[in-house]
C-alpha cells in the first residue's frame, strides 16, 4: 500500500520512507508537546498540594516516550536505508538513556524542592544538590552511551586518573572556595541580607553567597568580596540574628565627687527625652537604663548608658546625638566632664629639694 502510494507521488521510496518517518517523529514531538502543557497547566493546579510532585514528574514524560515510540514504530513498519536504520538505532539508545539517566534524576530533585519547602532552612542547599545530582546521572549516561558504541573508555579513565590530579593541584584554591560555598549555603551562618562583622574587621550587609565568594557592602556602599574558604574560617558576628534590633551602651565619664545618683537620673531623662523627641533608630522597648560601670576610672566616674537600637547602622546617628544632648545638659546640671589628669604625690626630700630653690 505505501509502495503504490509513492509510485502514485512519483517518489522514490527512499524519499517516500524517509518524509514518513521525518512526519512520525515531528508528529510525536507536537503531540508530546501538547501532553506536556495539559499536564503542566495540572501541575500548577495543584502547587503545594499532594498531587504537585505527580504531575511535576509526569509532565517531563510525553516528549521522550513519545519521540521513542516514533522511533521505533518508524524502524519497525518502515523500509528505510540502511544508514538510517542506523541512526535511528542510535537515537533509541540515546533516548532509552536519558530515560534511565534523567527521570530517577527527576524524581530526587523533586523530592528535594519537596523537602524544602517544608523546612526553609535547607533551601538554599536545593540550587547545589540539584546541580550534583543532575552532573551525576549526565555522566552514567555518558559512560553507558560510550560503551554501547563500543568505545573503550580504559584509556580514557586513566588520562582522567592523572589528569584529575594536576587538575585538583591547579584548582586548589578554586576548589576549597567551591566546598566551602556549600558549606556556608547548607549551614548557613549568614543569609542574604545580614549585616556581619569577621574578626578581621570586615563588616557590612551580605548581598549574595556565591560558589565561590561572598559580597558585602559596607556602610559606606562599598563591595568587599571575601573568599568562602576565608569567611568558612572567620569568626562572624552577626548583628541581624536572632533579631535586627540590638543593644547599645555608650560610656559616659565625670568628675570625682559627682553624686552618682544624680548623674543616673540625668542620663535616663536625657535618653527618654530623645525617645521622646522621637530619635530615628533609638527604641523605647526595653526602656534605656543607667549602671554604675565600668565604675572608678584613672581620671572619671564612669557610666554605661544602655539603650535599644533598631539596627546596627543606627548607633552612629543615635550615639551621636545622645553625646550632643548630654554636653549640653551637663553643664546645666552642673555635672562636669573631666579632662584626663594626673596627680603627683612627692616624698619629703623631693619636696625639700624644690623649695630650696636654684641655688639651694
Amino acid at each position: 500500500m505505501l509502495e503504490d502510494l509513492a509510485r502514485t507521488l512519483h517518489v522514490s521510496h527512499n524519499v517516500f520512507y524517509t518524509l514518513l518517518f521525518g512526519t512520525l517523529i515531528v508528529s510525536s514531538l507536537l503531540l508530546g508537546f501538547v501532553l506536556n502543557r495539559v499536564l503542566h497547566h495540572w501541575t500548577r493546579k495543584f502547587r503545594n498540594g499532594r498531587g504537585e510532585l505527580l504531575f511535576s514528574f509526569l509532565e517531563s514524560l510525553p516528549i521522550p516516550l513519545l519521540v521513542l515510540s516514533g522511533l521505533y514504530i518508524g524502524l519497525e513498519s518502515l523500509t528505510l536505508p540502511r544508514q538510517y536504520e542506523r541512526i535511528g538505532s542510535k537515537l533509541i539508545m540515546a533516548l532509552v538513556l536519558l530515560v534511565i539517566a534523567y527521570f530517577p534524576a527527576k524524581v530526587l530533585i523533586l523530592g528535594l524542592r519537596r523537602v524544602s519547602q517544608k523546612n526553609p532552612a535547607l533551601e538554599r542547599v536545593t540550587q547545589p544538590a540539584t546541580f550534583v545530582i543532575r552532573t551525576v546521572f549526565a555522566l552514567l549516561a555518558i559512560i553507558i552511551f560510550l560503551e554501547n558504541l563500543g568505545i573503550s573508555l580504559t584509556a580514557i579513565w586513566t588520562t582522567l586518573g592523572v589528569g584529575s590530579v594536576a587538575v585538583a593541584l591547579a584548582l586548589q584554591e578554586t576548589l576549597s572556595n567551591f566546598f566551602s560555598g556549600l558549606y556556608l549555603l547548607a549551614d548557613g551562618p549568614v543569609s542574604p541580607g545580614d549585616y556581619i562583622k569577621l574578626n578581621s574587621n570586615q563588616e557590612g550587609h551580605v548581598l549574595r553567597i556565591g560558589w565561590r565568594s561572598t559580597t558585602l557592602r559596607t556602610l559606606g556602599n562599598n563591595y568587599v568580596v571575601i573568599p568562602n574558604s576565608f569567611l568558612a574560617r572567620a569568626v562572624i558576628t552577626n548583628y541581624s540574628v536572632p533579631q535586627t534590633r540590638m543593644g547599645y551602651t555608650l560610656v559616659v565619664s565625670v568628675a570625682y565627687g559627682t553624686d552618682p545618683s544624680r548623674v543616673e537620673k540625668v542620663l535616663l531623662e536625657i535618653a527618654q527625652e530623645a525617645i521622646q523627641d522621637g530619635l530615628e533608630g533609638l527604641l523605647s522597648d526595653p526602656a534605656p537604663s543607667v549602671q554604675f560601670i565600668p565604675g572608678f576610672g584613672e581620671s572619671s566616674l564612669d557610666f554605661s548608658l544602655n539603650v535599644q537600637l533598631r539596627r546596627f547602622e543606627d548607633q552612629y546617628a543615635v550615639q551621636s546625638e545622645l553625646r550632643k544632648r548630654i554636653v549640653r545638659r551637663f553643664p546645666e546640671e552642673g555635672i562636669d566632664i573631666p579632662f584626663p589628669t594626673r596627680t603627683l604625690v612627692l616624698d619629703k626630700s623631693a619636696k625639700d629639694l624644690l623649695s630650696s630653690g636654684p641655688g639651694g
